[in-house]
């Protein structure tokens, strides 16, 4: 045989010369969930190795994770039920707890990327990315200047980049325009762009206790079915000033990533949602599967599909795995 495709995978060094993607530590970002309280760290049942941590210990593991080379950080509040609302004005409060840790934050690591959710559910009485009319219909362009509000707070606090997760129309545009009037030009924006209305986002909801109080999400969150809508999404959102795309969930999704790469002229992002990490850990607990492999394989496949950028509760562990 003259062709022996073999002769490539020889030895550990001829596969490194000719391996075509590479997982690093600087691809990564690492989800957190801030709690109130002093000193408060509690496990998240459901996402066992994942906790919610108050503010100063936040800020600990924001020192930990950027000494082991994690570039960011994208941070998500448990808000208590008493100080949600239907047009979550806790979102904007200067003294509440999502942006009294921004500061505390970027004060403490100020090279540290902080990226901040955008969204109405953490902080809404209806657990709707949306507001929410007395007839129950999530209301797209109600929503949008509540949005808007909450970025330029956001960045007042001192977010690099805000990452809209609410999928309403438009809201690209309006927090573009918004954040510029108020002086953050250098703002970015990752825009949550094919969000699908996925059952794998369960174990993050009960981190947050952000599931909806009624219905779900299916009006705006994307249908799981459709790719050629993901491209389309995509489209909007760079032609309204995103400067970053976003797949979300990850792994039953590397099709709609592999796709949103080849069109996309910024930079791809990808979520390696709670549930696909809560299913790893659970087959690992039950022996079933070696963690840090299946671990480092999920990971290098989204590189090969396309990403950027992969935010995932791995991250931690990952680079402590490559540090070794």
């Amino acid at each position: 045989m003259l062709i022996r495709g073999r002769r490539n995978r020889v030895s550990e060094g001829i596969r490194s010369l000719v391996r075509e993607h590479h997982l690093q530590v600087s691809d990564l970002i690492m989800p957190l969930f801030i709690c109130e309280g002093i000193n408060k760290k509690s496990e998240i049942t459901s996402m066992p190795g994942i906790f919610r941590l108050s503010s100063e210990l936040i800020v600990e593991e924001c020192r930990y994770l950027y000494s082991l080379g994690i570039p960011g950080v994208v941070l998500f509040p448990a808000i208590d039920d008493t100080k949600k609302d239907k047009t979550a004005t806790e979102s904007w409060n200067p003294d509440g707890l999502y942006l009294k840790t921004i500061r505390a934050i970027k004060a403490a690591v100020p090279e540290l990327v902080i990226i901040t959710d955008v969204a109405l559910d953490p902080y809404s009485s209806d657990g709707h990315d949306g507001f929410v009319s007395d007839e129950g219909e999530i209301l797209n362009d109600e929503t949008l200047p509540l949005l808007a509000k909450m970025s330029v707070a956001q960045a007042r606090a001192g977010a690099d980049i805000v990452a809209p997760s609410d999928m309403m129309d438009g809201r690209v545009e309006v927090i573009r325009q918004a954040l510029d009037e108020n002086g953050f030009t250098n703002v970015g924006i990752l825009a949550y762009s094919a969000k699908y209305a996925s059952a794998f986002y369960g174990p993050f909801r009960d981190a947050l206790d952000s599931a909806p109080k009624k219905g779900d999400k299916k009006t705006y969150q994307m249908d799981p079915a459709n790719v050629r809508e993901a491209l389309r999404e995509v489209n909007l959102d760079i032609s309204e000033g995103a400067d970053m795309v976003m797949v979300k969930p990850g792994l039953p999704y590397l099709d709609v990533l592999r796709a949103v790469s080849e069109i996309s002229d910024v930079p791809v992002a990808v979520y390696n949602v709670s549930g696909e990490y809560a299913m790893l850990r659970a087959a690992a607990q039950n022996g079933w599967l070696d963690y840090k492999k299946v671990v480092l394989e999920s990971l290098t496949a989204f590189k090969r599909a396309g990403a950027d950028m992969i935010l995932t509760y791995h991250a931690r562990e990952t680079a402590e795995w490559m540090k070794k």
